[in-house]
């Protein structure tokens, strides 16, 4: 067991012949006992604050304990979202892909449609450019033929006509 600082002033020791200084080992050990429970003081602060050191210690252990779990878990959560945000943009491209492939083919369709419509129509108008230029080629022989000439060259007397007809009509009644 230490000694304490009463226990060293409460020291005594035999006297010899021939001795030390009764004075001076009392003074000595008056230091001694103040520089010792200078050191006890010392010594139990410091154990105080160790004591207290190793409580923050411990809580800031716990801290960093708990900080690494909640880390750990934030990586877990973070991670399973980039993977689900990876699934939804995987479905959403194949989803796209699939609805432009749709329109692709509708747009064929259509068009080869619309290319068939459009032959036809040139088809028709051939049709119809020949059949009306037979109808004006048709036309035009019938105006070129001799009988407009004859036709204007013969020359109707209508006073002579006007003549029958009364005669016509006296004979009738």
């Amino acid at each position: 067991m230490p000694l304490s600082p009463l226990d060293i002033h409460n020291k005594e020791f035999s006297r010899a012949f021939r001795g030390y200084q009764e004075d001076e080992v009392n003074e000595f050990l008056e230091q001694v006992m103040r520089d010792y429970e200078i050191l006890l003081k010392d010594k139990s602060t410091l154990e105080e604050r160790l004591r207290t050191t190793d409580e923050r210690v411990g809580h800031f252990n716990t801290i960093e304990s708990t900080l690494q779990k909640s880390i750990f878990v934030a990586q877990e959560a973070s991670e399973e979202v980039r993977r689900n945000s990876q699934k939804e943009a995987e479905l959403i491209i194949k989803e796209a892909e699939k609805n432009a492939d749709r329109i692709v083919n509708e747009s064929l369709t259509k068009a080869r449609r619309i290319a068939t419509e459009i032959e036809e129509l040139k088809k028709q108008s051939r049709i119809f450019k020949n059949r009306f230029k037979m109808l004006v080629e048709a036309q035009l022989d019938l105006i070129e033929t001799d009988d407009w000439e004859t036709l204007l060259e013969y020359d109707i007397d209508t006073q002579n006509l006007e003549k029958i007809e009364k005669d016509k009509e006296e004979s009738n009644s």
